[in-house]
């Protein structure tokens, strides 16, 4: 932000600063979703912000799903720089853009949009999150879930060389999932056998569904506000899984890559990664 005293000292990207000055040449990203009031991300992409002295503020706003609509084309009337999608509008808001990327399309599933010249651009970082972090080519992946975030995780490792198989509790949702990435489905509740990576994409934070194995990669894309790991998280750490990413690190990579397209500068990661623990 623009303020002197609101920037933290050079090297110490945990220090958090008072909130910033807000005036009529900020720019404003929002958060869309319903609720929202739990989310980290405003506390994250703020101390990003700061970090870098820029003039900008991050808002969550709660939308009801039957306005998303409104919302949608209420960022270039008001505006705004952009904004994320969280549950329950990743699929309601493509209809409303002007453009959606390609793999966003394909998953049918944005978290990212960018206002520009008028136009709303959706896009998705989920995937990207989730790829970067694991090793996913050849590998054998159980998706837990068939929601707007596993959309973009299935399609992202799909793309990276994985074979994905989705299992939630409504068949259809599943099939439709597996369908979007040439994927395949199992029953609920899954095995757990013969997987190189499991993924939760599920809300479930206090609940195994199916117990990680040693040598496995984990992902959860679930995680608790107060930074305590997920059932999930502790099992897969007490197995010995090979690779254990936590919600609060696929927050921050989706994050970062967002911040990116908004802004056009690197994130200072750094600091996300401060902020969310805060």
């Amino acid at each position: 932000m623009s303020s002197p005293d609101s920037t933290p000292p050079s090297g110490d990207p945990s220090a958090q600063p008072g909130p910033p000055a807000i005036d009529a040449e900020t720019r404003i990203v929002a958060l869309l979703g319903h609720p929202v009031a739990h989310s980290l991300s405003p506390r994250m992409q703020n101390a990003a912000f700061r970090a870098l002295g820029l003039n900008w503020a991050y808002v969550a706003l709660d939308v009801e799903p039957e306005r998303v609509g409104e919302a949608v084309r209420g960022l270039a009337a008001l505006g705004l720089a952009g904004a994320n999608v969280t549950i329950p509008h990743k699929s309601a808001v493509i209809p409303f853009c002007d453009e959606v990327d390609p793999v966003a399309a394909r998953a049918e599933s944005v978290n990212t949009l960018v206002v520009r010249d008028g136009r709303v651009l959706g896009s998705s970082t989920d995937g990207l999150a989730v790829t970067q972090a694991v090793r996913a080519a050849g590998e054998r992946v159980l998706l837990l879930g068939a929601g707007g975030a596993a959309k973009a995780v299935a399609v992202a490792l799909a793309d990276a060389g994985a074979d994905v198989v989705v299992s939630a509790r409504r068949d259809e949702q599943a099939r439709t999932l597996a369908a979007l990435c040439g994927g395949t489905t199992a029953a609920w509740p899954p095995r757990g056998d013969g997987f190189g990576i499991l993924l939760n994409s599920t809300p479930l934070r206090a609940e195994v569904v199916v117990a990680p194995q040693h040598g496995q990669q984990v992902v959860d894309l679930a995680y608790n506000r107060d930074g305590t790991p997920t059932a999930l998280i502790e099992a897969a750490r007490a197995a010995g899984c090979d690779i254990v990413v936590d919600g609060m690190a696929v927050l921050v990579g989706q994050g970062a890559a967002a911040f990116e397209r908004w802004t056009g500068q690197a994130a200072p990661v750094a600091a996300m990664r401060a902020a969310r623990r805060a």
